[in-house]
């Protein structure tokens, strides 16, 4: 996928956050480890969300790969210690397809 249309899907995905309530913390958090795409919280609870792109849903979430999903852990690690974070938290995918954006809450493999 290029830059372009991780930015287009970043965007909507923003979109559909703010519209369900979720308050955007931060965006693109990078660490040695890798990147989380959106940091948001909703009724105390941050939630580390990974947005995916695809023409379809299936093929969009395939790219959650478990080397994917441990580097978002890490990543939500440092985040947490480098803003001395303690609460709950979650990880959280948010697909974005032509037709609908979906949330899809406690990812895991």
């Amino acid at each position: 996928m290029s830059r372009e249309k991780g930015r287009v899907a970043e965007d909507k995905a923003t979109v559909f956050l703010e519209e369900n309530g979720y308050e955007i913390i931060e965006r693109n958090f990078y660490s040695r480890f890798g990147e989380i795409d959106i940091i948001v919280r909703k009724e105390r609870v941050l939630h580390f969300v990974e947005v995916k792109s695809g023409d379809d849903y299936e093929s969009a979430i395939a790219n959650i790969t478990p080397t994917k999903l441990s580097r978002i852990i890490k990543t939500a690690n440092v985040y947490m210690k480098k803003h001395n974070t303690e609460c709950d938290f979650t990880f959280d995918a948010l697909v974005v397809t032509l037709d609908e954006v979906v949330l899809v809450e406690n990812i895991t493999l």
